[in-house]
């Protein structure tokens, strides 16, 4: 059964030259190297652009030939003014013949040319492809992050830098090609082409360059300052969103939307100031453009007309310089516009990098082993942890568990049960001490052959928007339909399940928020039941649900747990009635370990537990 199947929307295949450049590149034909693309600005992007190489310089190639064949453009307006003006109309075409044959040819065959190259590399390689090359790798690096990462961050926000990422590093790279080029080959090629007609003709161009390239040096850094600063306004924004949208069901039960509303409304007024200090910015720019492109204009007319004037240049001359002026004109605001987009999207790509190019967090140690469990023996040796803290939170526990037993965790809220199962789960690393399953170091194999070891079921179970099925099968995608009835006839979650609208194949909604608590967690038993782990751990799974479910868990859990190593981590003390033994935690270590009868006997911090559980079954 496929653990998470995709969308059945099809696209049809296209063919012919449209599906020779659309297979050039495939998205996510393979995972990414294992470490995370650069820190730095230009190694993020070469880390990603070579992997299209051959697009990119093809596409590079169609804006230089196109660069260059725009400035012909006025030219040819120059030639054929000349040609119009100096021969007689019963001598045009005899005269003009080769000269307009050299131009329709450029004009009719090299332009098209290039610009279907130019549309070819960009719509049917770079932009799907490149664009979702960069979110799958990107994506493929964050979700093996270390669970640490993720609690330190919105979700929405890291979602939103991992998915806006893509599409502005595509964009920077073609704009930022297509801007350099015409500044380079349009400018240079004008300079040139006014010079060889009279060199006092490109003197007001030469002089408008200068000024331009001032006018870039001085705006760039500030705009792409204010391009980042609005990129991470955007990101805080879309995770403020998502993040109450993903609590919804909190906000409406505690009346909140007024609050919520401030908590968004601080960050959209944020975004808004960062949007209006960049537009500034770009504002600027267009009235400095406007003034010097009207100077321009005006001094390369002047000039035309008074070199014409003395003799010095022909009509044709002047026919070229005009509108290769405009031309300029028109490329530099469309450069500077270029500009102004390219440093947004590099803002965009920098704030993405705030949580793409990190470090691993909490990675497997060079040359990590294969965990392999035969019996499910564990051991806890002196271990002290506390998340970084000087006061800590575990301190020198020591326990020793036999294979198949059944060990119930107890203690106050703080006393370090969570944290202890966190550290055997393999989502910190222990500051002192270590953890053996069968002899093997936890710390020193890979985490993923670590929780393939191991199943949970938590107090808060979040399931997928997909089917009960998939649900199910998302502890052990290989298994086939009748393994995941199976597993939920043993949760007790078939006769539910068969009474929904689809049956095993009813969508569950977000969250599962379709289905009772009960529900929920009989179908998270029923999807550890079908990993069919050698280590089984229940983090308060019987809490919050009703008497009814409460039983039917409870039941579904003594028949798994039979052969397992099983941790029942509570609050509660009637759900350690099958507990072999008991480990009694308080305030990081272990108070007291034994049965239910030993501990009442000797353990005063068990009575005191033992005394409030009597009086509030008894209430």
């Amino acid at each position: 059964m496929p653990q998470r199947p995709p969308s059945s929307t099809t696209t049809p295949p296209s063919s012919g030259i449209f599906a020779w450049f659309e297979q050039r590149l495939h998205p996510t034909a393979k995972a990414p190297p294992s470490h995370p693309p650069p820190n730095r600005l230009l190694g993020f992007y070469w880390y990603h652009v070579r992997q299209a190489k051959g697009l990119v310089l093809t596409m590079f190639l169609a804006a230089f030939i196109g660069a260059g064949l725009d400035t012909l453009v006025p030219v040819f307006i120059g030639r054929l003014v000349n040609l119009v003006t100096t021969l007689p109309p019963t001598e045009f075409w005899a005269g003009a013949t080769r000269p307009m044959l050299l131009m329709a040819a450029v004009m009719l065959l090299g332009k098209p040319i290039t610009t279907v190259l130019h549309y070819l590399s960009m719509n049917q390689a770079l932009n799907p492809s490149l664009t979702n090359l960069v979110r799958w790798q990107n994506h493929w690096h964050v979700v093996r992050q270390g669970w640490s990462f993720f609690q330190n961050d919105f979700a929405g926000r890291i979602a939103n830098r991992v998915t806006t990422v893509g599409p502005s590093l595509r964009e920077s790279v073609s704009q930022a090609i297509y801007a350099l080029l015409y500044v380079v080959v349009f400018g240079s090629s004008a300079l040139s082409v006014l010079a060889a007609v009279d060199p006092r003709l490109a003197v007001p161009l030469l002089v408008w360059i200068v000024v331009y390239g001032l006018l870039l040096r001085h705006f760039v850094p500030r705009t792409r300052a204010r391009s980042k600063r609005v990129s991470e306004a955007r990101s805080t924004l879309s995770g403020k969103i998502v993040d109450a949208y993903s609590n919804i069901l909190t906000v409406k039960l505690f009346a909140r939307a007024r609050d919520e509303d401030q908590w968004v409304r601080d960050s959209i007024d944020d975004h808004t100031d960062a949007q209006r200090a960049q537009l500034r910015m770009i504002t600027a720019i267009a009235l400095w453009l406007m003034v010097i492109n009207t100077l321009l204009m005006v001094a390369v007319g002047g000039t035309a007309a008074w070199l014409y004037s003395a003799g010095r240049i022909e009509v044709g001359a002047v026919a070229m310089a005009l509108p290769l002026t405009w031309q300029i004109c028109n490329i530099s605001g469309w450069v500077a516009q270029n500009v102004t987009s390219i440093l947004e999207n590099i803002g965009s790509v920098q704030d993405g990098m705030r949580s793409i190019a990190v470090e691993r967090q909490n990675p497997d140690v060079p040359g990590a082993g294969e965990l392999v469990v035969t019996q499910g023996a564990i051991s806890f040796q002196h271990i002290t942890f506390g998340y970084g803290r000087t006061a800590g939170v575990l301190h020198d526990v020591d326990l020793d568990i036999a294979p198949g037993e059944r060990i119930g965790l107890l203690g106050h809220s703080g006393a370090g049960k969570s944290t202890l199962v966190h550290l055997l789960l393999g989502f910190f690393r222990t500051e002192q001490g270590r953890i053996l399953i069968d002899g093997q170091d936890i710390g020193q194999m890979t985490q993923e052959s670590l929780r393939q070891q191991i199943g949970m079921v938590t107090q808060e179970t979040i399931l997928f928007n997909d089917t009960v099925a998939n649900n199910i099968a998302y502890g052990n995608r290989h298994a086939p339909r009748s393994a995941v009835i199976a597993a939920a006839k043993r949760s007790y979650a078939d006769q539910f399940i068969s009474n929904l609208p689809s049956g095993y194949d009813t969508v569950i909604g977000e969250r599962g928020i379709g289905l009772s608590g009960g529900q929920r967690q009989r179908i998270a038993l029923a999807r550890a039941m079908l990993r069919d782990p050698a280590i089984l751990i229940l983090d308060e799974a019987t809490s919050a649900v009703d008497i009814q479910d409460e039983a039917l868990i409870r039941k579904a859990i003594e028949e798994f747990a039979v052969g397992r190593t099983t941790f029942l981590i509570t609050h509660s003390l009637g759900t350690l009635q099958f507990a072999d033994r008991i480990v009694l935690m308080n305030a990081g270590k272990i108070d007291s370990i034994g049965t239910e009868t030993e501990l009442r006997r000797n353990s005063k911090l068990y009575q005191r537990l033992h005394e409030i559980h009597f009086h509030r079954e008894s209430a």
